[in-house]
């Protein structure tokens, strides 16, 4: 089984990476800490963090990796597993505080705690939700995947 291919912090090309030499000047200025270096190219770990689309990594990049908008979205939206708290009926909505676009919202069940739902399309995939789950239920799944629960 092959491993699932890193994220890339937002905007980068993943065409341009050829010209990537892994000065690491991307991770030195991300201020949420989840760009590191993936066998000498930058990606990013949703569970230390959030991406906050500040474009710091972009701009401290001396290579030309980046594309030239500011990006506010991944190719990626998060996942909810059948793991997730509210599934195994115990109340837990943190995965919806931390959304900073509400794009998790909790629906009523009858006789049991709100269960998660994603709003793919106000979901920028910035893994915010990610590291504040208690049990890891949360992940990424690529958008053009029709996505609620894996």
């Amino acid at each position: 089984r092959r491993a699932a291919a890193p994220i890339r912090p937002p905007g980068l090309v993943e065409e341009a990476l050829v010209a990537c030499t892994g000065c690491g000047a991307c991770v030195e200025h991300c201020p949420t800490g989840i760009v590191s270096l993936v066998d000498g190219l930058p990606g990013l770990d949703f569970a230390v963090g959030e991406c906050t689309f500040c474009g710091a990594c972009a701009e401290h990049c001396p290579e030309p990796v980046f594309s030239d908008g500011a990006s506010a979205r991944f190719d990626h939206v998060v996942a909810i597993a059948a793991s997730c708290l509210p599934f195994q009926r115990v109340d837990c909505q943190a995965c919806r505080d931390a959304c900073p676009v509400g794009a998790i919202r909790f629906r009523p069940v009858r006789g049991g705690p709100f269960v998660p739902e994603l709003v793919a399309e106000a979901c920028t995939g910035c893994g915010a939700c990610i590291s504040v789950c208690p049990v890891g239920a949360v992940t990424t799944a690529p958008r053009e995947t029709e996505v609620a629960y894996v």
